[in-house]
């Protein structure tokens, strides 16, 4: 299949290059990470993607784009919201996965010196790894609620602090979710998982801002070098996997029942307006807000697990919400296509808003700045925090990365990567490390991943996101 090269950050594969192709594909990525993303489907799950109806603009894969189910993690696309269609497997099984990161007021000598107690607070309170529970009394009621009325409902009830909402994406909560358009296995498997981190790349660390590129904006943001900070990342663990699998299994029949022919079946889709599409989008943003929900949990007890250790209020320690935003998801949103503004629904899979300044949707008090957008690194290497800028509305339906992206599979780096190799380099970095399952140490390790400095740089000079903190690891929470 022939790629053309646009700019040394910008790739093409022509429509035309398959049979049926509705559209461009367009690669955000450099010669390095190209030849990364070739081992793997990723281009052809890209061109697979062309074929779907009512597409708006391009397919897109951002730079630590990979292969996935269907559709790469790491890839964009928008369908016309009148005639276009909502597709499960281009949004994801761990609906709104995301990540939300918290500031202190704390320096890095403060924390160093009680590193270990910290850490084992953590690991404690927030409760991480394959059917992990946190146990705080809540029923299928409360389920209903928090499907309902998203991160607010739990706020309501104690779980958080003023300003928390406003600084998170969709304040926390997605409108006309349909608690009854998800089944009664997913319940089960949502009620007891709120709040915990779940295994894999999921994960907590506590990090220090390394270095700031752009002073005024890590000054409307709040952060400055030398500052501890805490990242958290973690979707809808059981209850999302449950809704996509439901509706990819309702889907089959959809297809069959409409003479839908696809190129690929983990392309599923039902056209906006039948029934089948409302009631996926229904169930998808009860999962968008148990998510924001689950996030906002864990940051009370990462609040009180700092209290515990340093004797003093989360007030006092400074510990707001920089911001929190969704990976996995389908947003209807307004953007310019073909020069004129329309509404269209964003599929965003692995893949992180990015707003520009000027957005209604942006926290009033970053709105002069652009949206913070936070990309997390893999265990013992660096993250990011950029801000939205004008390229992402130009081309990527204000769109960029959102994290490295695998180049290993979990597999291979069983084989390959000695648990001990990792911990080492850990230890050589001075990280402090708490995780459950000592085979995530091979599986997360940071040679299964892209080099996150080169994904960020491809976003910088493609004008989709510019840096504003460079932020590494001090401890690591994982599953």
């Amino acid at each position: 299949m022939e790629i053309d090269k646009i700019t040394d950050n910008k790739y093409k594969i022509k429509k035309g290059a398959m049979p049926g192709m509705n559209a461009d594909v367009i690669l955000y990525t450099n010669k390095v990470l190209l030849e990364k993303m070739s081992r793997d489907h990723t281009t052809q799950q890209a061109v697979n993607a062309t074929t779907l109806p009512g597409l708006a603009g391009e397919v897109l894969v951002m730079p630590d784009g990979h292969e996935g189910y269907g559709f790469p993690i790491g890839g964009v696309m928008a369908f016309d919201a009148d005639n276009g269609i909502v597709s499960p497997g281009c949004v994801g099984f761990d609906i709104n996965c995301g990540v939300r990161l918290i500031k202190t007021s704390l320096a890095e000598d403060e924390v160093r010196s009680r590193i270990m107690p910290l850490a084992d607070a953590l690991f404690k309170n927030i409760p991480s790894g394959v059917g992990s529970r946190l146990q705080i009394g809540l029923t299928q009621s409360d389920l209903e609620k928090v499907s309902e009325e998203g991160a607010k409902y739990i706020i309501g009830k104690g779980y958080g602090m003023e300003g928390d909402l406003e600084r998170t994406e969709e304040n926390g909560a997605m409108e006309n979710s349909d608690f009854s358009k998800v089944s009664r296995e997913a319940k089960s498997r949502g009620l007891h998982e709120l709040g915990t981190l779940g295994a894999g790349n999921h994960f907590l660390e506590v990090q220090k801002v390394e270095r700031i590129f752009d002073e005024r904006t890590a000054k409307a943001y709040g952060l400055h070098e030398g500052q501890i900070v805490i990242m958290v990342h973690t979707g809808s663990r059981g209850y999302g996997h449950q809704i996509c699998s439901d509706y990819l299994r309702t889907l089959v029949e959809y297809q069959k029942s409409h003479n839908i022919s696809l190129v690929d079946q983990e392309l599923s889709y039902a056209r906006i307006g039948d029934r089948e599409a409302d009631d996926y989008l229904g169930a998808m943003k009860s999962a968008v807000n148990y998510a924001f929900t689950s996030r906002q949990i864990i940051t009370n007890s990462i609040r009180k697990s700092f209290e515990e250790v340093f004797g003093r209020s989360a007030d006092a320690l400074g510990m707001d919400i920089l911001y929190d935003l969704s990976h996995n998801i389908a947003k209807l949103e307004e953007h310019v296509v073909g020069g004129s503004r329309k509404k269209v629904y964003v599929h965003r899979k692995g893949a992180t808003r990015a707003f520009a300044k000027g957005r209604g949707e942006i926290p009033r008090k970053y709105r002069e700045v652009g949206q913070p957008v936070l990309i997390p690194g893999s265990m013992g290497t660096a993250s990011y925090v950029l801000s939205g800028d004008e390229g992402a509305m130009e081309e990527t339906f204000g769109s960029a990365c959102h994290g490295a992206g695998r180049v290993m599979s979990r597999h291979q780096a069983l084989r390959e990567i000695p648990a001990e190799k990792t911990l080492q380099s850990l230890s050589n970095k001075n990280i402090t490390i708490r995780i459950r399952t000592r085979k995530l140490v091979s599986e997360e390790a940071e040679w299964t991943y892209k080099d996150i400095d080169e994904v960020v740089r491809v976003v910088k000079e493609s004008r989709i996101a510019m840096p504003v903190s460079r932020n590494v690891p001090i401890a690591v929470i994982k599953g």
